[in-house]
């Protein structure tokens, strides 16, 4: 009795195909993926359990089993692969904002010099293949092709001076919702005490 592929249950991200644009190369060696665009190279080992083949315009990632840890790497890997292609079609960008009385940043050559209420400046050194500038109002930008070192440079940026709870004052990103906490009772009348 031939065996059918419930599809249903295969991962949702992970059975669908990766179409491959116009100007974008994908090849294979081995559990080596590397794509080429216009803005760069980037290159990725996944799982050697895993299957990926090209057909045409699309790439499609296949795995031996149902298990759930073969779905999640499943979705996972192709999940990433999508990335690598939109990074190097149109690469990706974080943008955040300083918000502060005083607090101030600017760019020294290409390292990001944050001045936000410490001691002493602190300055964001970029690894290769991330670019950061700023803007008006205290605007910053990172951007790159490799989706995740540019999420993890604006989250190491957002992290020297996290926005406090009670002014909303520090690093924030740009559509970043901070809920402002009032001040409890017993430190209102503290305050009012010690005046």
């Amino acid at each position: 009795m031939e065996k059918t592929i419930d599809r249903k249950s295969m991962s949702r991200i992970g059975r669908k195909p990766v179409t491959i644009p116009a100007g974008v190369t994908i090849t294979l060696d081995g559990t080596k993926v590397t794509v080429k665009g216009p803005k760069g190279t980037l290159e990725r080992n996944i799982d050697k359990h895993l299957s990926v083949k090209i057909e045409g315009t699309e790439l499609l990632v296949t795995r031996p089993d149902d298990s759930i840890s073969m779905k999640m790497i499943h979705g996972t890997t192709r999940a990433l692969i999508q990335n690598m292609v939109d990074g190097v079609s149109n690469g990706f960008s974080k943008d955040l904002e300083i918000r502060g009385v005083g607090y101030k940043c600017e760019m020294q050559g290409k390292n990001l010099v944050l001045h936000v209420g410490h001691s002493h400046a602190d300055t964001i050194v970029p690894p290769e293949g991330v670019v950061i500038s700023t803007g008006k109002n205290m605007s910053i930008k990172v951007e790159g092709i490799d989706k995740e070192l540019v999420g993890q440079v604006a989250a190491n940026i957002r992290n020297v001076k996290k926005p406090e709870p009670y002014h909303g004052k520090g690093i924030r990103y740009k559509d970043e919702v901070v809920v402002i906490r009032q001040p409890s009772a017993k430190k209102k009348g503290a305050a009012a005490t010690a005046k």
